[in-house]
């Protein structure tokens, strides 16, 4: 298939806002930055996985499937997401979330519940077999009641979700072009790689001036061979007559190494809120504490230590996340540092 013969069906509101971070820029003091808004695309509050679904979903319509299931943490933005977009669509949602059902539902559960997804918990502890059984025994259920079923793999990060974010590159192309943008460097989260994938072969499919950063944000990163027969697999399913190899890819780590998920999966750490503050306060863009914080840590990170050159203009792909601000692990963990008497005292 051809990339151009993708097809996809009409969710978000496109293209998203690309914009200069005055004050964060004025802060930083080192070149200008600027941020791209996939946290507005508009559906389900929103984020970044609207763009791989819009091909999703139209592949799973044209199979003839009324019902979405996919997979992640309790905590997962592309499951709420999958959810929005099956409501959106008139469809029936299954999430299959790993772990220990909360005994509190909140942040992005709620959402879940309120569009009406079945949910489903299993034990970390589970082997993969263990887990395709438990999924296969789901489907069975779905199917034996007349549902079709379409499987949607973690993050959306597939062959067909991957065309949203090459797509989302010209979108980009045009908003540089039309705004003076000369920029030099694109930082994005690198996880389950479908966004970073898709990303770095638009990059290179439609010539663009940037190139593309990923910023390790797993715990259990993958090895960077699994990225290049990922980004090779997208390229030759599309026919783009691109090959990627390991030396091309740039996924950065920390100065000591370690990736930037902090000190886990949705674990609240004060550092990654560090720099959640330090957005909010100097632009009044809200990150999240699983996912965009950590992104944009390395992205300063990257800025501050050179590893982008002082003067270069840098873009930030904000991807969205913000509900898991809400989750009762995170509202826990900023109590006594953002609401002591001290800081907000009876008059």
């Amino acid at each position: 298939m051809k990339l151009e013969q993708a097809k996809k069906v009409n969710l978000g509101i496109f293209p998203t806002p690309l914009q200069w971070m005055e004050n964060l820029t004025k802060e930083i003091g080192f070149g200008d930055l600027y941020v791209k808004r996939d946290d507005l695309t508009d559906v389900g509050l929103s984020g970044n996985k609207i763009r791989k679904l819009e091909y999703l979903i139209y592949d799973a319509k044209e199979k003839g499937c009324n019902t979405l299931l996919t997979f992640g943490g309790p905590q997962t933005n592309h499951g709420r997401l999958t959810v929005a977009a099956a409501a959106k669509c008139g469809m029936k949602s299954i999430l299959i979330l790993n772990g220990k059902r909360p005994d509190y539902c909140s942040g992005n559960l709620v959402l879940d519940e309120l569009m009406g997804a079945d949910i489903y918990f299993c034990s970390e502890n589970y082997t993969n077999e263990e887990v395709d059984r438990l999924v296969a025994t789901v489907i069975a259920k779905y199917e034996a009641q007349g549902d079709k079923v379409y499987s949607i793999p973690v993050g959306g990060s597939n062959e067909v979700g991957a065309v949203g974010y090459i797509q989302m590159v010209p979108e980009m192309l045009k908003q540089m072009e039309e705004q003076n943008i000369s920029s030099k460097h694109l930082v994005c989260g690198a996880g389950s790689l479908g966004t970073f994938g898709g990303l770095w072969l638009g990059a290179k499919y439609y010539k663009a001036p940037f190139e593309v950063i990923g910023v390790c944000i797993s715990p259990t990163a993958r090895p960077l061979e699994y990225a290049v027969d990922y980004i090779n697999g997208i390229s030759e399913y599309y026919e783009m007559g691109i090959t990627c190899r390991a030396e091309d890819l740039h996924i950065i780590f920390d100065e000591q190494g370690q990736h930037y998920a902090g000190l886990g999966y949705n674990i609240p750490d004060k550092t990654t809120r560090d720099y959640m503050r330090l957005m909010a306060r100097n632009e009044a863009i809200i990150l999240d504490p699983c996912y965009t914080g950590k992104v944009f840590h390395g992205y300063i990170d990257m800025i501050r230590s050179g590893f982008i050159p002082k003067g270069d203009s840098a873009i930030f792909l904000h991807t969205g996340g913000f509900p898991a601000i809400w989750s009762q692990e995170h509202l826990d963990a900023v109590q006594e540092e953002l609401w002591s008497e001290d800081i907000a005292p009876n008059l």
